[in-house]
Parts: structure tokens; C-alpha cells; sequence
């Protein structure tokens, strides 16, 4: 089990990733993926930090997060649409991180300078064993290259990762010389479904929160979010870690909220 990460591993400098921008998407959770930006610029000078979101974000978010307006973004099937064809035109960089309020930084030492050879990595699905199971979009690095190979493409599917990493991959190799991750570097990239080594870059899952963060932080986060904005399968795996790890009162809340419908599935 990975110890609770409150705060950051201390750094004496941080990590200059100045080809990378620091993304997030979002017009739910804002405070909670404020906070996720935040962990991550702690370690991390990126090329730039820019929340995209049709809500301002609180008044206490750090400086260097740029807030762009955008349109409301107001289903699952508008997010993978804004990824895949609107993305592109707040990218000045070669890469971009994209980030959500549950997957962020973990710990900057173990960046591998690799992850830049390639145009997309996130974590592997496990359930995938056909040699296309790279991966999670909900914490992935992009490259410039890929945004511009989707937009040719026309893309424009729901989930947007399978898009990108499933659907069309075979089309976005072929045709545009795209590169994903191997699964090995991958799983140091990030952890989402696979057993955590502790040796990862990032994270995705709010199920993983779990292990990350104490009880009572957590119960706050959750309280907070907008409601509907877990699906019935993620209420169902949280309350499942949330028992397995003795959080009662963690537990309780995700009872409650999985009562409690809304039209909001982000």
C-alpha cells in the first residue's frame, strides 16, 4: 500500500518539464481538480498550467494556473468530444498532461524522460490482453503530434481514450506514424486497474483515493462533488475499497450519494 500523500515528496527543485503543458478539462469537481493541478505543479514546472472550464475556479488557486473559459461541457460524450477535437488549439507545447480531479502527479522522480519519445501513454488496462491495452486517458500524456493526427482523422467517439487507443490506433500508427508506450513503460508511467508499485509517476482511479489520501480528506472530497458525477460503477468499486480499508464514514457517504441522481456523468 502506498502511504497517504497529503502533500508531495519534498523537492529541492522541481522537475522543468518545459515541453509539457499541464491540462485539465472539466465543468464539475473544479475545487477538486484545482487541487489535483496544484499536487502536481508542487513537483513539476510544466511549459504551462491552464484549467479549461466554463466555471471560474476558487479564489485560493495558485497563480501559475491559467483559467481559459470554455463552453459547458455537460456530458461524458462532450468531454471525449472537446479531447479529441478541441484540445489541440490550447497546446503550444509538444506534449500535453492531461489530468482529472481524481489522477495526478505522485511523485516527480520517477519521470523518465522516455515518456517524450512516445505520443501517447497512460496507465494499461489489464483487461485488454491483444497488445493494445495503453491506455487510461484520464492521466495521459499526449503528444502535439497526436491531437493533430485525431483532428485529421476526424475522431469523434465516446470514450475517448478506446477512441484513440483501441479504435483507431492501428489507423493512427499506419497513417500518421503514431507511437504509444510499450505496456512496461507504461506501467511506470501510471497506475490505474494494475496493483500499484509505489514506483509509479501518476495515477487515475478514484477508487485508488483510497489509499492516497486519509479518511476524513477524502469524505470531504466526495461530499463536494457535484451530484451524479460518479457512475454506478465507480460508487460501487469506491464503497468496495472504502469497506476493505475500515472507512465507515467514507462508505456511508457513497451510500447516500449513490441515491441521489442527477444528469451529470463526468
Amino acid at each position: 500500500m502506498r502511504p497517504c500523500l497529503l502533500t508531495p515528496p519534498a523537492a529541492a527543485v522541481r522537475l522543468a518539464l518545459p515541453d509539457v503543458t499541464l491540462i485539465a478539462v472539466t465543468s464539475v469537481a473544479v475545487s477538486q481538480t484545482v487541487r489535483a493541478m496544484t499536487l502536481s505543479l508542487d513537483q513539476i514546472a510544466f511549459g504551462a498550467a491552464i484549467l479549461l472550464s466554463d466555471q471560474s475556479p476558487p479564489s485560493e488557486t495558485p497563480s501559475d494556473i491559467a483559467w481559459q473559459r470554455i463552453a459547458p461541457i455537460r456530458s461524458r460524450t462532450a468531454y471525449s468530444q472537446f479531447m479529441l477535437q478541441d484540445l489541440r488549439q490550447y497546446l503550444t507545447t509538444s506534449h500535453v498532461l492531461c489530468v482529472q480531479w481524481d489522477g495526478y502527479v505522485l511523485d516527480a522522480s520517477e519521470w523518465d524522460p522516455t515518456f517524450l519519445d512516445y505520443d501517447y501513454i497512460g496507465a494499461p488496462w489489464p483487461h485488454f490482453a491483444d497488445g493494445h491495452g495503453v491506455g487510461n486517458g484520464g492521466f495521459s500524456l499526449r503528444s502535439r503530434r497526436l491531437l493533430d493526427a485525431c483532428i485529421a482523422l476526424g475522431i469523434d467517439a465516446t470514450p475517448e481514450d478506446v477512441a484513440i487507443c483501441r479504435t483507431h490506433r492501428v489507423a493512427l500508427e499506419q497513417e500518421f506514424g503514431i507511437r504509444f508506450a510499450p505496456d512496461v513503460l507504461a506501467r511506470r508511467f501510471a497506475f490505474e486497474r494494475h496493483k500499484s508499485t509505489n514506483r509509479e509517476f501518476g495515477f487515475h482511479g478514484v477508487f485508488n483515493l483510497v489509499d492516497l489520501i486519509d479518511g476524513k480528506t477524502l469524505t470531504r472530497m466526495i461530499e463536494g462533488l457535484e451530484p451524479g458525477l460518479l457512475n454506478r460503477r465507480e460508487h460501487r468499486e469506491l464503497m468496495r475499497f472504502a469497506l476493505s480499508h475500515g472507512r465507515l464514514k467514507l462508505a456511508s457517504t457513497i451510500l447516500q450519494r449513490m441515491f441521489h441522481k442527477d444528469s451529470r456523468h463526468l
